[in-house]
């Protein structure tokens, strides 16, 4: 049987990563405390994935490593599939996930649409709820780099507590 963690522990360990990093180590500089949440999400990524895949035939092509993503990986760590997979045929994949966990319980919050607004404290809204996102990009990222697939990956959250990762 393998070990778990309580879900209300992983979700207030997010949410003091994220703060610590923001408020704290570099509050004066987002982008350094985006890259370093994204950072320790590589290494999740990369670590879950080599755990995850040891007992499997590498995968012959991306098709088949994205749809283990979206299929078992995402099962693994958020009990759930991906709810809808699209590509361009040309590289670029688009993992949607409508009721993406760590951020359903955000408020939905008219400030969150409207980030060309000139009010700071709207800017601020959607700045930290995108710091969210830099830990599961970095947890794709890791897991597609741990399978052989160098890649970028970035999320939109124009829809609430939908999520897509590009």
């Amino acid at each position: 049987m393998g070990r778990e963690v309580a879900e209300s522990c992983i979700d207030s360990l997010l949410t003091e990563m994220v703060s610590s990093y923001c408020n704290h180590f570099y509050a004066n500089k987002p982008e350094l405390a985006a890259r370093r949440i994204e950072a320790i999400g590589y290494q999740v990524g990369h670590q879950l994935s080599e755990r995850y895949t040891m007992e499997r035939p590498r995968f012959s092509d991306h098709l088949e490593a994205i749809k283990f993503i979206c299929k078992d990986f995402w099962s693994e760590l958020f009990k759930k599939q991906i709810d809808n997979l699209k590509t361009n045929h040309r590289g670029t994949f688009v993992l949607q996930d409508n009721r993406f966990r760590w951020l359903s319980r955000m408020s939905p919050e008219p400030s969150l649409e409207n980030v060309d607004s000139q009010d700071p404290s709207e800017n601020k809204a959607a700045q930290a709820t995108s710091m969210h996102l830099y830990f599961p990009c970095g947890i794709i990222r890791g897991a597609l780099s741990n399978l052989g697939i160098p890649c970028a990956v970035s999320a939109d959250i124009s829809n609430l507590p939908a999520c897509e990762y590009i």
